[in-house]
């Protein structure tokens, strides 16, 4: 009985820190709409994120995907939906296809196309021109 308890109040702060796996399909709950932004001096797409993927905002989440290599020598990646021919990049998918990774250290380097699954905390930017429609902090590489 002592060995129960003791192995419940371990387990009790990791209650609720579970993860939820989700898919691509998951992410496309979510609008465009253009507007005009000053700094640029060009029409943008502004995110409008539907419920179901607000639900996620701050949560750990695992996906798959495939990874695209921005800035190697920076470790600069970015996981997409779709392999780097038909990615967002190459006008084959939306600006939901695609995450932008910040890693908690530096990772090893991957390959294009490399299909990889990650874990990490969702983001939402609704703002940030500068930066993908999604990010995933604090990415852990799974398998």
């Amino acid at each position: 009985m002592r060995t129960y308890l003791l192995s419940l109040l371990i387990c009790i702060p990791f209650i609720g820190m579970s993860q939820e796996k989700i898919t691509w399909e998951t992410l496309r709950d979510v609008k465009f709409d253009e507007k005009f932004n000053e700094e640029l001096g060009s029409y943008i797409n502004v995110p409008n994120f539907g419920t179901k993927v607000k639900s996620l905002a701050g949560k750990e989440v695992e996906i798959s995907g495939y990874m695209v290599p921005m800035d190697i020598k920076q470790n600069i990646y970015v996981l997409s939906a779709n392999p780097f021919a038909s990615c967002f990049f190459c006008g084959g998918g939306g600006p939901e296809s695609v995450l932008d990774l910040k890693f908690t250290k530096a990772p090893r380097r991957f390959r294009t196309d490399e299909r990889v699954t990650l874990r990490g905390k969702l983001k939402l930017n609704p703002n940030d021109i500068y930066q993908l429609t999604y990010i995933l902090e604090g990415v852990q590489i799974i398998k």
